[in-house]
């Protein structure tokens, strides 16, 4: 459970502050040599002109720096003790600013040189950085935004290293080594969890430093912490006064440095890097703040208090003396940007800076990757006897541990072949379910580095701490795995070496699956057969794809700004019925590429398309395969890059009695302009009248429930398709009242089927409508914020039987509206209609 609840805020935590973080590591990487790329670009400014003659006293500059600032003093003087290195005024502010002028200067002449090159690209930058330049600046909204990432940013650290912390602690290469050689979810999850254990403790350092500039509590406690006072020492940040008040005309005139500047030489022994005094009012005292020759970073600094008039060295704060504490605290942007740790700290920051990023890209893969494979359960209950399917007096149990529903899928095929076997998840097995079976079957699969699915990480972990009493047992485990794991199958042999652990007694070894295997999935069944399942039993294998004609397909939402969604119709080439339920799903074999994306990969690998291989084109052979995410340097080396097409699944819009299969489509456009593979093949490229490759895909998981009378159906987009098979079906049964809550972008453009739906309002099928503009400014909300407003009514209609289905898109509505209906009903309420099959998605 724990587990559970740390990946769901952390998967939460990074589609929202994820973002700003990555944005605050591209800025933060930037500015990591901001002053040697200043230096680069701007000679003659950072860095002097080649010429000759001593330097200026401190005094003088001043006077000709002020002097082509007519009103304005200067307040603070930094000298570097580099002869070709500029030197630095500040001159106090205007009326109204926040801080005066800074500009570099000629010591030798004492001219103003102005702003470096750059100098207001990195200023903005530094404001994206700390506040993403919003308004109100520092004490602006920005700054809560950031110092709220920046603890997200602790939490992505240290639930990152629980979450993936692997079964052997001390196997260094779990931890450190990414294997490049893994692909798709694999390779991001790689990507994610090792580099992410790289850098973790990086950006631990990194949030916890920059909490001090977000939250002043954070500050004053870390400052107590370290020092036992709440409040800085001046200079503590390097602030000094510069800014803190407008240039007067009148005040008392300072006595210069004249005096004083020797004390300081000599209370460094003339060894300094640079040194910058900040010029006080009157006769005050004056603040030096020298950093040491050799110094790692900017904080590495002796302060000195020096009176003006007389030269006296009033006060010395050495480097040297200073507690840890103090060391830290004043130093805390140099730690922050790596500095305090000299060049290799800073590159380091760089670095890990920039594999920001990085984490929001591949995590949101990741999320995606896995709500698309949960979807991919099918239903083969169907092909079991209704009287044997939850028989619980049989001596053959097959138990399964799925994660995205493939085990689950196999564990019910098995069933289905040995006909009166009981079938449970493994999470419900207990000795004394054990002890009621002679024969067991287990079917599980391994889930990332060895670990058992989430829905039987308790049983793992309590259960099968100690061995079952199965000496009575006969069992046989089918382990289903990925290879470029190292620990593949590792949660099988678990339950293996548990079972026999035990007492239970192997009736064949375990059977080993990659993936798709279809040999190993072949030796399951032969195994299957000698336990009398029918000999003759067809290979395990997808349905072959059906012929279909595309019959029509109209745009529904003209002017819409989103993607254009159409209603395509099919109807079957042979004109025979079709049967399916509403919420099942169409499976299309897209039947070629964008000819546009096909011309384009030709022409970036340098090949023909006319080029004759095999007595077809090398177009045609591109235009009907899957395109490498690699060039090739031949026509041969293409021909063997080349994988079949894939399909694309789409929740069914209609029913059989409406004579044909609708779908709801958004035909969507890669970052090339291209489309993409089903949506463009089924929105532009087939010609209407061709013929479609389909396969009908029963969706058990999201049928409506059978004893509920009344159903709150809620989506967004062409989400609406699953929704619509829902609704057709009341409506051809007769059974109304229901609850309609969908979401698009404009009322103008995106109210698709419009006239379908008031015609459910007025024939009953529908008894209430709330529908969510996302982009009108008289409304501006979406499907989840309609949730949020019913919830009283949302309560009402669970209490009295209503069942809930959700239909439409994974990023931002189906988490929203699953938050949005845990608020309104509790977790509890809505983890037991999931389980009564009362609570059902079909997201995408």
């Amino acid at each position: 459970m724990t587990r559970q609840v740390l990946f769901q805020i952390h998967w939460f935590l990074g589609i929202t502050a994820g973002f700003v973080l990555a944005l605050m590591g591209f800025t933060g990487a930037t500015m990591s040599f901001e002053n040697e790329i200043m230096r680069a670009i701007s000679p003659g400014v950072v860095t002097l002109a080649p010429g000759t003659g001593a330097p200026l006293s401190p005094d003088e500059v001043i006077a000709r720096a002020s002097a082509q600032r007519p009103g304005l003093a200067v307040e603070g003087l930094t000298v570097d003790s580099d002869p070709r290195a500029a030197w630095t005024v500040q001159f106090a502010a205007k009326e109204g600013e926040r801080r005066g002028e800074r500009s570099y200067v000629d010591p030798r002449s004492g001219m103003l040189l102005g702003q470096p090159t750059g100098a207001g690209f990195f200023q903005t930058i530094r404001e994206l950085h700390r506040w993403l330049a919003l308004p109100g600046g520092p004490n602006g909204l920005g700054r809560q935004i950031t110092g709220f990432s920046a603890i997200a940013l602790v939490f992505f650290a240290i639930s990152g290293l629980y979450l993936r912390w692997p079964r052997r602690t001390f196997d260094w290469r779990s931890w450190l080594v990414l294997d490049l050689r893994k692909s798709g979810r694999n390779l991001y999850r790689a990507l994610h969890v090792v580099i992410g254990g790289w850098v973790a403790l990086v950006y631990l350092l990194s949030a916890l430093t920059g909490l001090w500039w977000s939250y002043d509590w954070y500050r004053q406690g870390v400052l107590y912490t370290l020092t036992g006072t709440t409040s800085r020492e001046e200079g503590g940040h390097g602030g000094g006064k510069h800014g803190e008040k407008p240039a007067e005309t009148e005040t008392a005139k300072s006595p210069g440095l004249a005096r004083a500047w020797p004390t300081v030489l000599t209370a460094m022994d003339g060894s300094y890097k640079s040194i910058s005094v900040t010029l006080p009012e009157g006769h005050e005292p004056a603040s030096f703040r020298v950093l040491l020759a050799g110094a790692r970073h900017d904080r590495m600094t002796d302060n000195l208090k020096v009176d003006l008039a007389s030269g006296k060295l009033l006060k010395a704060d050495r480097y040297a003396d200073r507690k840890i504490g103090k060391v830290i605290t004043t130093s805390m942007y140099e730690i922050h940007r790596g500095a305090f740790f000299g060049i290799g700290g800073r590159i380091l920051l760089l670095l890990t800076s920039l594999a920001m990023p990085l984490f929001t890209v591949t995590g949101l893969l990741l999320y995606l990757a896995r709500r698309k494979r949960k979807r991919a359960l099918a239903a083969v209950a169907a092909q079991e006897p209704a009287d044997t399917a939850m028989d619980t007096t049989g001596d053959l149990l097959v138990a399964f541990a799925s994660q995205t529903g493939g085990a689950e899928r196999l564990a019910r095929q098995t069933a289905a072949a040995l006909g009166g076997a009981r079938v449970m998840p493994l999470s419900a097995v207990d000795d004394g379910v054990l002890s009621e079976v002679d024969r067991a079957l287990f079917v599980v699969s391994t889930y990332g580095e060895g670990e058992p699915p989430d829905p039987a990480r308790r049983f793992a972990r309590q259960v099968m701490a100690t061995p079952p009493g199965a000496d009575h047992l006969e069992y046989a485990v089918l382990a289903l795995g990925d290879r470029e794991y190292p620990e593949f199958c590792a949660f099988g042999h678990s339950v293996d070496h548990w079972l026999h652990a035990g007492g239970a007694r192997r009736m064949f070894d375990m059977i080993e699956v990659d993936g798709d295997d279809g040999d190993a999935q072949r030796q399951w069944q032969q195994q299957l057969a000698a336990l009398g399942a029918e000999p003759d039993l067809p290979d395990w294998e997808p349905a072959a794809y059906e012929r279909w004609r595309l019959a029509e397909r109209r745009l529904l939402n003209p002017g819409s700004a989103g993607g254009p969604a159409f209603l395509v119709s099919l109807e079957p080439c042979d004109g025979s019925a079709c049967d399916w339920q509403a919420g099942d799903i169409a499976e299309v074999l897209p039947g070629a590429n964008d000819p546009a994306r096909v011309a384009a990969y030709l022409a970036h690998c340098g090949l023909s398309g006319g080029e004759m291989i095999e007595g077809r084109p090398l177009a045609e052979h591109l235009a009907l395969a899957l395109i490498p995410d690699h060039p090739v340097a031949s026509g041969e080396d293409l021909l063997a890059a080349l994988r079949p097409l894939p399909h694309r699944e789409y929740s069914i819009a209609s029913i059989p009695d409406d004579g044909r299969l609708d779908l709801l489509i958004r035909q969507v456009s890669r970052t090339d302009g291209t489309l993409g593979l089903g949506s463009g093949w089924l929105t532009d490229f087939a010609p209407l009248g061709s013929e479609i490759a389909l396969r009908l895909h029963p969706n058990e998981g999201f049928h409506a429930p059978a004893e509920a009378e009344r159903l709150i159906l809620i989506g967004n987009g062409t989400g609406l398709a699953g929704l619509r098979g829902h609704l057709r079906a009341a409506e051809r049964a007769g059974h109304g009242g229901h609850w309609l809550l969908f979401g698009e972008r404009s009322q103008a453009h995106d109210a698709l089927l419009a006239e379908e739906i008031d015609g459910w309002l007025a024939s009953g099928t529908l008894t209430r409508l709330d529908r969510a503009w996302s982009r009108d400014a008289d409304c501006g909300r979406y499907v989840q914020h309609l949730l949020a407003e019913a919830e009283a009514d949302l309560r009402d209609w669970v209490e009295h039987g209503a069942a809930i289905l959700v239909c439409g898109s994974l990023q931002g509505m189906a988490p929203a509206v699953d938050a949005a209906l845990r608020a309104a009903l509790g977790d509890e309420r809505l983890e037991d209609m999931a389980e009564m099959g009362q609570y059902r998605r079909d997201i995408y």
